[in-house]
């Protein structure tokens, strides 16, 4: 084995010494007509001459009485589009027409790996007319805004599957959030709103739950989604944080009725401020954060109605939409500080969002729904890629919740 690998070393080593004893810069190996599309090349030509000896049951140089029924005829020019700019190769042909190379499949215009590219670039957010112009400014590859949507459209079948895959029977912690997109339809552009769910599950890590695209929310909507949820194998939400999407926190209650709801208190914040003078911004902002820092319930109270009594003849109606708010507000308090810096905010889907708004940033007006939901699904599993540890302090968190929502934990 090492000796094969040191030949193979070795023979790459002789085919570069001889590139470069030409005079050519080492960075010609790579362009158009340089050593790797050479080889690309070659090694494609190989692999379908391996493939017709195979088909046939001997070599092209040797003679078998048993499959002369079946012989080599001749070629077929086929130019392939690659990484490394256009290949023409020959496709072997066989007398009975029944070859059917593995390698480069009848009707594909295109080497693997550059669909990869197409996907990758097309989720960091690029439009069909910027991907074209980059592979052919990088690869010398011209490729028709058709076919890339063709092959970004491909996707479309994944997204079907991983939006129905099956769900774990418990999460604790599910954070919900929507992001607004322009969206043709009808000969109208409108807006439409993305939703995402976003899971802690019952090991720590994050998971996305899904995507879902509507012009309205509601109730009836979030319902429907809620069904979903649980047609795919969620049975139970320890605690959903949501951040005022209407008719989110009526429907959880409906689908999930021992689900605890958490506001979130940033959004409760950045709300309250949002009608307050400058010179009052910053001493008001001190006085909510002694509400949401209380170390319980009783003394978020007590706070609360000190701020009232500081602010309600100048913005009585911060004061009122707390106590209104008060049952989704009060949650976080049962918990350690750990616990409450996870739940009392849903930044976690957000910074999911700011990721996606990023992707689709370049796409001003999306042509349909679908271009929507291929963006998106293929810029979160960039995302996910990261999501490689647990929830920091996930164990003393367990401990909690398996106090709090006693047997309800699954043990095993």
């Amino acid at each position: 084995m090492t000796t094969t690998k040191n030949k193979k070393r070795d023979l790459l080593d002789e085919l570069i010494r001889e590139h470069l004893a030409e005079g050519k810069h080492p960075r010609e190996l790579l362009e158009e007509g340089g050593l790797l599309k050479q080889l690309t090349k070659q090694l494609v030509q190989k692999c379908l001459e391996a493939e017709m000896d195979t088909h046939l049951g001997y070599e092209k140089s040797e003679r078998s009485g048993k499959s002369a029924e079946n012989r080599r005829n001749g070629y077929s020019k086929k130019t392939l589009q690659s990484e490394q700019g256009e290949l023409t190769v020959g496709v072997p042909r066989d007398r009975n027409s029944d070859f059917e190379p593995q390698i480069v499949a009848k009707h594909q215009t295109r080497l693997a790996g550059l669909d990869t590219k197409v996907i990758a670039l097309y989720a960091r957010g690029m439009t069909v007319r910027d991907i074209q112009a980059q592979l052919e400014e990088m690869y010398g590859v011209e490729i028709s805004p058709a076919l890339i949507s063709n092959v970004t459209s491909a996707v479309l079948e994944e997204v079907k599957a991983w939006q129905n895959r099956p769900l774990d029977d418990v999460y604790p912690i599910v954070w919900f959030d929507a992001l607004q997109v322009k969206v043709r339809h009808e000969q109208r552009v409108i807006n439409k709103a993305v939703y995402l769910a976003l899971a802690v599950n019952m090991s720590g890590q994050k998971e996305l739950l899904g995507i879902w695209i509507s012009p309205n929310e509601g109730a009836k909507f979030w319902l429907s989604v809620f069904t979903e949820l649980k047609n795919r194998g969620m049975k139970d939400v320890f605690i959903a944080c949501v951040d005022g999407l209407t008719g989110l926190d009526e429907a959880i209650v409906a689908a999930f009725p021992d689900a605890m709801v958490q506001t979130c208190i940033v959004h409760m914040v950045r709300n309250s401020t949002k009608f307050v003078s400058f010179k009052d911004r910053k001493g008001l902002c001190a006085d909510l954060k002694t509400i949401y820092n209380a170390i319980d319930e009783k003394e978020a109270a007590e706070h609360l109605d000190a701020f009232c009594l500081k602010w309600d003849k100048k913005y009585s109606m911060i004061g009122k939409s707390w106590r209104q708010h008060w049952d989704r507000i009060m949650p976080m308090f049962l918990f350690p500080e750990e616990i409450r810096r996870t739940i009392y905010t849903t930044n976690a889907v957000e910074s999911v969002n700011m990721t996606l708004r990023k992707a689709s940033r370049n796409h001003r007006i999306f042509p349909d729904d679908e271009s929507v939901i291929k963006v998106m699904y293929l810029a979160t599993q960039n995302i996910s890629k990261k999501w490689t540890m647990p929830v920091r302090n996930w164990g003393a968190a367990l401990n909690w919740f398996a106090v709090e929502f006693k047997g309800r934990v699954p043990l095993g």
